[in-house]
């Protein structure tokens, strides 16, 4: 092999330009990262409709995992709802983390790629700028207008969650009213035909009317909190035995029934309530791209069987609860009813693990447990609807 005669200067200014094409490298890719979790925290926190976000995909992913691996498999429920109670909430300090995190290292990539700095020195000035402590005297005009960007993203940063979890909470607050509110009507678990058993022996069955016209509401808040702010799906209720999935059930399953099985007059509100639902858990599934079929026929078949559906109607008649005579016709209608709700249901109570409930949380055992998809992260139209 002959021996490299390629004179010291030239190698020196070939090794010179190759520095320089790294370090253009490095400030485009740092440039590019910090881009990315701007447009990541904005369509998380600001844009108001349900579009994802890869970043913190990634992290609420990696935290349930993780959450996942402390329970164990063969956790007990009360196990299980315990560790996830903090799922949500670390999930969304650990998003900003994530984003300050990403942010300083594609800082402290377009510091070093300027040229003025060791890649040590790029990374204090990147911390100490991102936190806004300002210990760090920039050496140029160029890094220094970077210090000030870097400065104002941190703090938009912070100002982003702290405008961020009080709208959280309060959606929060609102769902868990109403859902603590239903254990006076349909007992904890809630049931459907509990719900109409209690209204009836209290003589108030009138008054069904109010509950679907409030429920109806609370489905369209639902909708549009829940995929617009999607962690707020993960947020537990603060009785283990309570869930927003299991709730909304309860409500789908009341008015189904009261508009196929009981005799009275046609009650057109808790339709409403039915389709304002079932259309609340199609949108939130969708952001989750969870399966369910998009255009169910009404014989097709539900997770609830002819029996339980009788024993249900049995009980109703049993307190003098009018129901219709023709039971087949009954089934049937009930049935056309449910199939709408009946599998995104299941999901989402495999999907936040919630607790058992009569015709919804009771039947998922075995089903294997969703992930948050990653790669998926076009938003899927609303189907069925």
């Amino acid at each position: 092999m002959e021996p490299d005669r390629t004179p010291p200067e030239n190698q020196d200014a070939y090794a010179a330009r190759r520095m320089e094409i790294v370090k253009l490298f490095a400030f485009a890719a740092g440039l590019i990262v910090v881009v990315g979790t701007l447009g990541s925290a904005i369509r998380t926190v600001i844009l108001p409709r349900a579009i994802p976000a890869r970043i913190s995909r990634w992290v609420f992913f990696t935290v349930r995992q993780l959450l996942r691996l402390r329970t164990g498999r063969n956790a007990s429920f009360a196990r299980r709802d315990r560790v996830l109670a903090v799922y949500g909430p670390l999930s969304l300090l650990t998003v900003l983390l994530a984003w300050l995190l990403l942010v300083g290292a594609g800082f402290t990539a377009m510091y070093w790629g300027l040229g003025r700095l060791s890649v040590r020195e790029a990374f204090v000035l990147s911390g100490v700028s991102v936190t806004t402590l300002g210990s760090f005297s920039p050496p140029d005009l160029p890094t220094e207008v970077l210090t000030v960007a870097e400065a104002t993203i941190g703090l938009v940063l912070l100002a982003l969650l702290i405008t961020y979890l009080p709208s959280i909470y309060s959606a929060f607050s609102r769902r868990e009213n109403a859902v603590t509110a239903l254990e006076v009507r349909a007992g904890s678990p809630p049931s459907g035909a509990e719900m109409i058993w209690r209204f009836s022996a209290l003589e108030q069955t009138d008054r069904l009317r109010q509950v679907w016209e409030q429920w109806e509401n609370w489905f369209v808040d639902l909708e549009e909190t829940h995929t617009t702010f999607p962690a707020l799906v993960f947020f537990r209720s603060p009785q283990p035995d309570h869930s927003w999935v299991t709730a909304a059930g309860a409500v789908l399953d009341g008015a189904a029934l009261v508009s196929s099985a009981i005799d009275i007059p046609r009650e057109v509100q808790a339709q409403m309530t039915i389709r304002a639902g079932y259309l609340a858990l199609r949108r939130i599934a969708d952001f989750f791209s969870l399966p369910y079929p998009a255009d169910p026929a009404p014989d097709d078949p539900i997770s609830v069987t002819r029996e339980e559906f009788d024993e249900a109607l049995d009980r109703l008649a049993e307190a003098d609860v009018p129901c219709n005579a023709d039971r087949d016709q009954a089934w049937r209608d009930f049935a056309g009813w449910r199939v709408n709700y009946d599998a995104v249901l299941l999901e989402l109570a495999v999907l936040v693990e919630a607790p058992a409930a009569p015709w919804s949380a009771d039947r998922i055992e075995g089903r294997k447990r969703q992930r948050i998809p990653l790669l998926r992260l076009k938003q899927r139209p609303p189907r069925g609807e």
